[in-house]
């Protein structure tokens, strides 16, 4: 019978002959799992390389019953928190040897979240993470029939569902102290929509510092993460001042830094300084909110942890479906800078005079 020269492909048992190590060792060089030493993993590289190798994911799909694959719901991924989110869990699920398959939300109702996780089936995802920002989203996922497991990420954890979530509530607390630790007792809120989960702790955060200071809690300012909401806001501040409001404000605090962005132009347009006149402060650590004039006071969240918490969580439930529902709070840190300072009386012939009383008021009532 003639040679035709066909040679079979290359396994991973051959593989592992030519670098010296076990096929636990290759298949972990192929999952690009931490653990493995550099040198180890560079005589696999070669020989994968030398001999051609390519990985049968359908093969080892079928042995181990795995895809090795992760899905992910997303939803408003063009706003900097949800797409710093998703970057989080793809570098999360990297690192741990898996794809991810994401799948965006166009609408935020039941019906589209139960068709994502049914394409994220068809995928055959071995679990998934939804991003869950909206409250109603959380109600409908806990509707919605799991087949594989799932675990929420911004989802608050008021629901029996496993989730991974900052802790907005003490993010808020903790920049609404540091503008009281600087004299500042009349601080208003540019809020984020109420549907939002996150938008609500911020706000809830704010309004209970004020509260256990005894402090008057103005009406907080609507805002939808915008800077064009936040710069209608920030006119909102200037036009009390000017009316010599009896609850006129001498810090804002505004619940993401897009929004913060926008006060400071309303307020650098009103001839107010900051912080002489008016301190401001956002939430999320924008990369861009160090080089504004001044630079911008914010909240940082770790969305690197929030992306290594979820994905650990979803890999657990992966191996354990039956394990207890968990729920893991990130601290986020507050990040100081020069749009913040000490509270300084109006002085005449300054724009602070925008602040002076007209009402006959005292200037700290």
């Amino acid at each position: 019978m003639a040679d035709t020269g066909e040679r079979r492909p290359p396994t991973m048992a051959d593989v592992a002959q030519v670098a010296g190590v076990s096929h636990q060792t290759v298949s972990r060089v192929l999952s690009d799992h931490p653990h493995v030493r550099g040198a180890t993993k560079e005589r696999v590289l070669r020989a994968i390389a030398e001999l051609g190798y390519r990985p049968n994911s359908a093969a080892r799909t079928l042995v181990t019953r795995r895809s090795r694959t992760i899905g992910v719901v997303a939803a408003n991924t063009t706003l900097f928190g949800p797409a710093s989110i998703l970057a989080g869990l793809e570098r999360a699920a990297r690192r741990e040897g898996y794809l991810v398959a994401s799948v965006g939300l166009e609408e935020l109702t039941e019906h589209a979240l139960g068709k994502a996780l049914e394409r994220l089936g068809s995928w055959g995802v071995d679990g998934a993470v939804v991003m869950t920002p909206h409250r109603h989203t959380v109600a409908a996922l806990a509707r919605l029939p799991q087949p594989f497991p799932i675990v929420t990420v911004e989802g608050g954890h008021d629901l029996h569902l496993p989730g991974v979530a900052v802790d907005q509530v003490a993010g808020a607390r903790a920049v609404t102290e540091h503008l009281l630790s600087l004299g500042h007792t009349r601080i208003w809120h540019v809020a984020g929509p109420g549907e939002w989960i996150e938008a609500e702790g911020r706000l809830q955060g704010w309004r209970g510092v004020l509260e256990a200071a005894g402090l008057p809690v103005p009406p907080h300012l609507a805002g939808d993460w915008s800077p064009a909401s936040g710069y209608a806001a920030g006119r909102k501040v200037a036009d009390a001042a000017r009316r010599g409001a009896h609850l006129r404000p001498t810090a804002v605090f505004a619940a993401n830094d897009h929004m913060a962005l926008g006060v400071v132009h309303a307020l650098h347009e009103a001839g107010v300084r900051i912080p002489q006149d008016v301190a401001v402060a956002g939430f999320d650590d924008l990369p861009e909110g160090a080089y504004l004039t001044p630079p911008l006071t914010t909240v940082r969240q770790d969305f690197t942890a929030v992306g290594r918490e979820g994905i650990g969580m979803l890999l657990r439930l992966i191996d354990d479906p039956a394990a207890p529902v968990a729920h893991v709070s990130v601290r986020p840190e507050l990040v100081v800078r020069a749009s913040t300072a000490a509270r300084r009386r109006p002085g005449v012939g300054s724009a602070a005079a925008l602040f002076s009383d007209t009402s006959g008021a005292r200037p700290d009532q």
